[in-house]
């Protein structure tokens, strides 16, 4: 491939290869075969020109790299592919400028180059689509916006008031332009939130060894292994194994589904439990979670509350500007005057600004890597008074530690009981599981499998068979209240001595109990204060959920702050207690991490996903946060009051400007041509404020506020 280096910034890279150098679907292609490098982060590609721009590590030697890959492709080594969701978002945006530049382009060069009648006939000609929507909207006997600008539009006309046609068009053009812009940004985040980003999968063979294959290379009909934790990728039936499905991404039901040979599974559905092999009946953009995605396309829940009331806040005023102009009419007899006040839209100023305030919150958002579903979702977070926080790997670091092991009989010793805790953990990847192994290994206490198969019951612990006994470990409630594990008095005084302060896990073995395991999970640091600035951003109830002890759970609350807590909470318990708090009258946040916290995800009004959640939690969750930063939620929360702040600011500005205007209209003191330039030129100022960062203000607003207290 010739190519000739138009820009290089060090980590920014662009190259030109020439119009016909590859199609667009080509550079698909080519930029999935340059990101295959890991030193490539991300590749733009425009076949308009045959642009490919790169951003990289930034090193001479990575640029180096990137020159020899792209001089060795040849034109048999291009290959049509399917954009990323980057690309997708990128080009949406590309798109909107675009255009938007060619508006203001053409609008600039009509009045700088054209006379003055062929640009009347231009007025004219572009006006018969706003009039035919309002002549539509007449017969349908709506009286909405349409109709508005429509009888605005012609009232111009017919006096001849071609200017004042002219601007009202061209800014109802670019409010028409943003609120797709609004719409096709917020559905293509949700759209990738709901994708599936699966690159292996492991098949079954006939003689049924597994074997891990590319995700892209499945057939209908192969037979893939899920494993507990996993989302599954394609459509199918399960021909083997039974399992706990989780369905929520698909049917908004928060309880796993049991599945065994027969049932059929979906594509972006999660098994919470148990292993499945199931055949493959669809896959990629045949599976029901595609079609769903399509549907979306034509779907309008993606719009905020605050966006649809002021679209229906603008119809609204309709009548009101129709009665106004005719009083004005009635009273005057003045034609100029009465016109003065149609051509006052209020509902084009409102329809303008609160889409672009919404999605200019969204894509701030997405600046700060939290990926936001839908502008509804932005809104519910800031008018929460309630959040309720999964304890472990929430308000904690999800990397407990080991503290202490202490023999619960004369049978086995402190290095036995360890020694057989991590044989049976290490088959999971819990957090607590993965802090006993790894305290085994650190203590060279090496192990061999001298246990069955083991079975996994989610949020109460495991079950298995060592040395021929029936064997269980997880939590107090697992062994005493459904194993029936029986405690003596001396064990009783044992555990409440050494377990004061920590989480403990206990095990038995053959319905006795040998030994505990105490763990301590210690917290954020920056938790306390997230917390503490919560309540200062107006949420009223903190409360933490945990499946701990009640030592340790009440040990991790005073650390925090925490007034209101509970310990030893099951998964249906959590999605209860969110309920409850709703029945109450409270608008719930529920931030969590894991495959337990799901349900609870699901019944709040607002779910969050940390970043290193499960699977299914991501799936759930209306937000999902892409750091590992936990002052994201008092950035959220500012980001998400500051957007409604912005919108309600709009209403009154907008009142307050186009009543002025209106009152100037009667009084005869402005003309129409005036009135309808104030009103396009504050409408499209509103537009401009609307897009403003909101966090940039409020950080701002911050240091003024210090600077102020210093100086006092």
């Amino acid at each position: 491939m010739k190519f000739q280096v138009m820009y290089d910034n060090g980590s920014r890279l662009r190259v030109r290869s020439g119009q016909w150098a590859f199609t667009k679907e080509e550079g698909y292609g080519l930029a999935s075969l340059l990101l295959n490098q890991s030193f490539i982060h991300e590749v733009y590609t425009s076949h308009r020109n045959g642009s490919i721009t790169v951003y990289y590590d930034g090193d001479i030697e990575s640029k180096q790299k990137i020159f020899d890959i792209l001089k060795s492709i040849t034109i048999d080594d291009l290959f049509e592919a399917e954009p990323t969701q980057i690309q997708v978002s990128k080009e949406i945006s590309d798109d909107f400028y675009l255009k938007l530049s060619k508006m203001i382009f053409n609008r600039i060069s009509y009045r700088l180059f054209l006379p003055m009648p062929i640009r009347n006939a231009l007025t004219i000609y572009h006006a018969a689509k706003y009039i035919w929507q309002g002549l539509d909207s007449l017969t349908s006997f709506r009286c909405d916006v349409a109709l508005l600008d429509g009888a605005a539009v012609a009232g111009a006309l017919l006096h001849k008031q071609y200017k004042p046609a002219s601007s009202m068009m061209f800014l109802l053009s670019i409010s028409d332009a943003l609120e797709d812009y609004t719409i096709q940004k917020a559905k293509s985040t949700l759209k990738d939130s709901l994708a599936l980003n699966i690159d292996t999968v492991w098949v079954v063979g006939e003689n049924g060894e597994e074997k891990q294959c590319p995700a892209v290379d499945i057939n209908k009909g192969d037979k893939i292994k899920i494993h507990m934790g996993d989302v599954i990728p394609v459509d199918g039936k399960v021909i083997e194994g039974e399992g706990m499905v989780n369905e929520a991404s698909m049917t908004g039901e928060p309880l796993a589904i049991h599945k065994k040979p027969g049932k059929t599974v979906h594509a972006g559905t999660v098994v919470e439990e148990g292993n499945i092999i199931v055949e493959v009946y669809s896959m990629n953009k045949e599976t029901r979670l595609n079609k769903i995605i399509n549907l979306i396309e034509n779907s309008e829940e993606l719009k905020a509350d605050t966006q649809s009331k002021a679209e229906k806040l603008a119809d609204s005023i309709v009548p009101y500007s129709f009665l106004a102009t005719a009083l004005t009419y009635l009273i005057t007899r003045n034609p100029t005057k009465a016109l003065s006040v149609l051509m006052v839209d209020f509902s084009c100023a409102i329809k303008l600004t609160t889409p672009l305030s919404i999605i200019s919150a969204m894509r701030e958002a997405s600046d700060n890597r939290m990926m936001v579903k839908g502008g509804k979702f932005l809104e519910s977070y800031a008018n929460a008074d309630t959040i309720v926080f999964d304890k472990t790997g929430t308000l904690t670091n999800a990397t407990p530690k080991v503290v202490d092991v202490i023999p619960m009989s004369r049978r086995y010793k402190r290095d036995d009981i360890l020694r057989m805790a991590a044989c049976i953990e290490e088959h999971f990847a819990h957090s607590i599981a993965t802090a006993i192994v790894k305290q085994a290994e650190e203590e060279g206490l090496k192990h061999e499998e001298d246990h069955s198969e083991v079975q996994y019951i989610v949020a109460h612990g495991i079950v298995t068979e060592y040395d021929g006994k029936r064997a269980v470990i997880g939590s107090r409630h697992f062994l005493f209240d459904d194993e029936k594990v029986k405690v003596t008095k001396t064990q009783e005084k044992k555990i409440e001595k050494n377990a004061k302060e920590h989480s403990v896990v206990y095990l038995a073995i053959d319905g006795k109990l040998e030994g505990i395991i105490c763990i301590d999970d210690p917290v954020r640091e920056e938790a306390k204060y997230v917390i503490e600035e919560l309540k200062q951003l107006g949420i009223e109830n903190v409360i933490m959920l945990t499946g701990d002890s009640e030592s340790g759970a009440k040990s991790s609350a005073k650390a925090l702050g925490i007034t209101e807590y509970k310990s030893q909470v099951l998964p249906e318990d959590k999605s209860r207690i969110v309920e409850e708090l709703q029945a109450e009258g409270k608008t719930v946040i529920m931030v969590g991490d894991g495959i337990n916290d799901s349900p609870a995800l699901a019944a709040a009004d607002i779910s969050v996903s940390m970043k290193n959640s499960s699977d299914i939690a991501r799936e759930v969750a209306d937000i999902s946060l892409l750091s590992d930063d936990l002052y994201d939620l008092v950035t959220l929360r500012k980001l998400s009051v500051g957007m409604l702040d912005k919108i309600n600011s709009n209403y009154r500005n907008i009142v307050a400007v186009n009543g002025s205007l209106l009152v100037l209209g009667v009084l005869g003191v402005i003309p129409p041509s005036t009135s309808s330039m104030i009103h396009n030129f504050s409408t499209m100022l509103f537009g401009v404020m609307s897009t403003k960062s909101v966090l940039k203000d409020e950080e701002y607003r911050n240091t003024i506020e210090v600077e102020a207290s210093e100086v006092a």
